[in-house]
């Protein structure tokens, strides 16, 4: 069954890929508003169809720029929070090579960041340009990821970019926690975590396959207050907050300190009635 589950959920994923893809590239290319909306669409279907559910706490700052910091344990992550609210993400220059997933990411308009010391202000300048324009990033400050259990040290250099004013104002920050914490509807323990999370070695077909015939799961989202480097000595300062917010909500989360006894399921709906469903959530939501 896992594996007929696992065949059918890859088959509709390559279709709606196909389909979403086409789409974009038209889009983007053309330049059109849609090229930001298109990908927040497919993340949806595709957690649609892998069958992960996404409940989210807190209020999401509506501000442009932002700059949105979360930990990080595995490639869902990033369907996760696309789902949630229209962002590009800050990643590493070498997945720009690898094959498909690099022109996928290209096409979600990512900002690809060198890691080397000598790139630093690079780095800083292309994050900068892009937070200029008004734009949403997430940035995940491990710059690798977890087993899904544990926070790992934040590189405070990722905070470097909160240092310089943005358009003549503080940049703002805003922590959120992701965490994989249920498989059909069942708490998972640290064993089980590796269902969903990705990191160190692990095979990334695999993994896909696995997700794909693991059944409904689901994943908590934390949005923490937003915050600036003024409330802060610097930005190792910020680093080491936004990392301790993190860690605590990840615990809240895993412990099921967060969990909503009754959560409403919606998993493709319009903005505008969405904000109306959580308006009415007393900040928690599901999608």
């Amino acid at each position: 069954m896992t594996h007929l589950r696992a065949a059918w959920s890859l088959v509709l994923i390559v279709a709606v890929t196909v389909v979403c893809l086409i789409a974009q590239i038209i889009v983007f290319y053309l330049r059109s508003p849609l090229s930001r909306q298109i990908p927040r669409l497919y993340h949806g279907l595709a957690l649609k169809v892998i069958g992960l559910r996404v409940v989210h706490h807190g209020e999401i700052a509506a501000e442009r720029p932002i700059l949105f910091v979360a930990n990080h344990s595995s490639w869902l992550d990033i369907l996760v929070l696309n789902t949630l609210t229209t962002v590009s993400f800050v990643t590493k220059a070498e997945v720009r090579t690898w094959p498909l997933i690099g022109y996928f990411a290209v096409l979600q308009h990512s900002v690809f960041v060198e890691r080397r010391a000598a790139r630093t202000a690079d780095t800083k300048d292309e994050i900068t340009r892009r937070l200029e324009m008004g734009d949403r990033l997430v940035l995940f400050p491990e710059g690798t990821s977890s087993d899904g259990n544990r926070v790992l040290p934040f590189k405070s250099a990722f905070f470097a970019v909160a240092e310089r004013p943005i358009n003549g104002r503080p940049l703002l920050v805003q922590p959120v926690s992701v965490a994989y914490t249920a498989l059909d509807g069942i708490p998972l323990g640290r064993q089980l975590r590796p269902i969903f999370t990705w990191f160190a070695d692990m095979d990334l077909f695999s993994h896909l396959w696995g997700v794909m015939g693991a059944g409904p799961g689901t994943v908590e989202v934390q949005f923490h207050p937003p915050v600036t480097i003024e409330a802060f000595a610097d930005r190792k300062a910020l680093a080491k907050a936004c990392e301790a917010q993190i860690a605590q909500g990840l615990s809240d989360s895993l412990s099921g300190r967060t969990r909503d006894p009754k959560p409403r399921r919606y998993w493709l709906v319009r903005p505008e009635r969405r904000r109306r469903l959580d308006s009415k959530s007393a900040g928690v939501n599901v999608a």
